[in-house]
């Protein structure tokens, strides 16, 4: 199962070519494709700045469009707690990692802190 970060889930949905083929196939060939909570509120905050466009409904339109929405758990919260190299990192990819680790998921991702983990589970989304 898969959960996507806020770029690779704006590449799914835009259908982009910045998605790599290997993580477009995982992405369309896996039961489970998790959307946290998280995301849709980092990209409602970015969408409410003017630094992107996002559906009024977007949590509803994921749903529709086969999405898993992922809660976020007291449990994923102390969960960064075990990545102290990303303290300094953004909150909501640091959230979206411990969940990941904490929900057995694999987080789909471009960012090159995140992918520089070299942990198993984190999946290169431009490969």
């Amino acid at each position: 199962m898969l959960l996507l970060d806020s770029q690779a889930l704006l590449w799914v949905l835009d259908d982009s070519p910045r998605l790599g083929a290997t993580a477009r196939d995982l992405i369309s060939s896996t039961d489970g494709v998790h959307v946290s909570a998280a995301t849709v509120w980092e990209l409602t905050i970015k969408a409410m700045l003017g630094k992107l466009s996002v559906p009024a409904d977007l949590s509803v339109r994921l749903v529709d469009q086969g999405f898993v929405p992922l809660s976020v758990t007291a449990e994923h919260a102390e969960g960064i707690r075990d990545f102290p190299e990303l303290t300094r990192h953004d909150p909501f990819d640091r959230l979206l990692v411990a969940q990941a680790d904490r929900a057995s998921l694999h987080l789909v991702t471009a960012d090159h802190v995140l992918l520089k983990l070299e942990r198993d589970f984190i999946v290169d989304a431009t490969a």
